[in-house]
């Protein structure tokens, strides 16, 4: 049977979340705000801060989590103390020295205790008075953002320009809309070259204003992939929007179109500011896709899971930073494809792979990335005997995806799936 728009619940928006929980805490905590997403990634940084705000540590353990790892590195670095950062063995050998070098050049004290360019971290924190630099952005977005982020705190506030084009540059664009929303200075440059952010306003920013995070875009990828997958369900997420949304990631309703799946928009007629995406899958695909994930990578895993699923071609490019992740996601996925009887080659810019029909058998490891748990979770949904080691993974940014995957599953039954 169809079922007619099936409710699915997504988290707001971790991205934006752990954003507006910077600003509030360099701003002297005037905001309410309202949906905080329920990742665990989010709940760790609102504890870290809340360490740093009311002075009862100056250790703070990062565990895997880079967002909070890089915003809390140049936070620390201009709140005068003495502090350590670190985190879990994965997180250490994960990239910082960009941002780092970028610190040092303004002024700040940061001493790499183990390998240089890498936590764990001594700092002492020291409020820069140099409002001009610069960074290699390529690495990560997140080196951009947490920099703008600590802008408010500095004298003059701060003038970055960036020597190179960025990976995930939305991500560095919803930081602007963030601080800008807040009653911060921002400008940008017509090139997006040169980034400026302002000092807090001498009678600091607007009191008790309300700020409603968005529904995550990047969740609902998982959503767009079970559409594509189970033709003819039609599966409503309230709450997200594409006309109003700053998440790039939004970009997930073009990409899956070449899979099958219908976007439409649906505003509330009793509120005027309420949306909800519907999603259906036609179960009429391209036979191949080649898209650039540069802007949007944490989409890369989910999309190529899906092409394999279908039984596509795919060249993904732009999946050079996905090594550099909570795992190294280009290997894993060869391994966990490998079991399945698919195979993809990739060079240092791209995947590709061939049309193929999936065989699951051995149990899927997750390689301790949520992103992987979620895009390989998606399978059971036409592969019920796959496992999947690890699940609780997703707590890291879609606490709630099982259940909800449940949800979808159960009105599966006599729709029609890809063989």
């Amino acid at each position: 049977m169809k079922t007619n728009d099936l409710h699915i619940e997504l988290p707001t928006s971790k991205s934006i979340s752990n954003r507006w929980l910077i600003i509030n805490h360099i701003a002297g905590y005037p905001f309410v705000l309202r949906n905080l997403s329920p990742a665990d990634d989010t709940q760790l940084l609102q504890t870290l801060l809340s360490q740093l705000h009311r002075g009862t540590s100056t250790h703070f353990h990062c565990h895997n989590a880079g967002t909070v790892a890089r915003f809390l590195l140049a936070l620390l670095a201009v709140t005068p103390g003495h502090w350590t950062l670190g985190g879990d063995p994965r997180l250490h050998r994960r990239p910082f020295a960009p941002l780092i070098n970028t610190l040092r050049s303004m002024g700040c004290h940061i001493l790499c205790t183990e390998e240089e360019g890498c936590l764990p971290v001594q700092i002492d924190g020291y409020i820069p008075q140099r409002k001009m630099a610069e960074i290699d952005p390529t690495a990560s977005s997140q080196f951009v953002s947490a920099l703008l982020l600590i802008g408010p705190l500095l004298p003059q506030g701060i003038t970055l320009t960036l020597t190179d084009r960025p990976a995930s540059r939305p991500y560095i664009d919803m930081t602007i809309s963030a601080l800008t929303q807040a009653g911060i200075n921002t400008s940008v440059s017509p090139n997006r070259r040169v980034y400026r952010v302002g000092p807090l306003p001498p009678a600091g920013l607007k009191k008790n204003y309300t700020v409603a995070i968005e529904r995550d875009w990047s969740s609902a990828s998982y959503v767009y992939a079970a559409a594509a997958l189970c033709p003819g369900l039609r599966l409503r997420m309230p709450g997200l929007s594409l006309t109003g949304s700053s998440q790039g990631d939004k970009v997930t309703a073009q990409i899956f179109e070449h899979l099958g799946v219908l976007t439409r928009e649906v505003r509330s007629p009793y509120r005027a500011n309420v949306r909800s995406i519907t999603v259906q899958g036609t179960g009429q695909h391209d036979t191949q896709l080649e898209y650039n994930f540069i802007d949007c990578p944490d989409l890369m895993p989910t999309v190529l899971v899906c092409c394999a699923a279908l039984g596509m071609r795919a060249r993904l490019r732009g999946i050079k930073n996905l090594r550099l992740k909570e795992s190294d996601r280009i290997e894993a996925l060869r391994q966990e494809f490998g079991k399945m009887g698919a195979r993809i080659t990739h060079t240092s810019t791209e995947v590709r792979l061939a049309p193929c029909v999936l065989r699951p058998a051995a149990p899927v490891s997750t390689h301790g990335d949520h992103r992987l748990a979620m895009a390989f979770g998606i399978l059971t949904l036409i592969h019920p005997d796959l496992v999947v080691e690890d699940p609780g993974q997703v707590a890291k940014s879609f606490p709630d995806f099982w259940n909800q995957l449940d949800t979808i599953r159960k009105a599966t039954i006599g729709t029609t799936t890809p063989q």
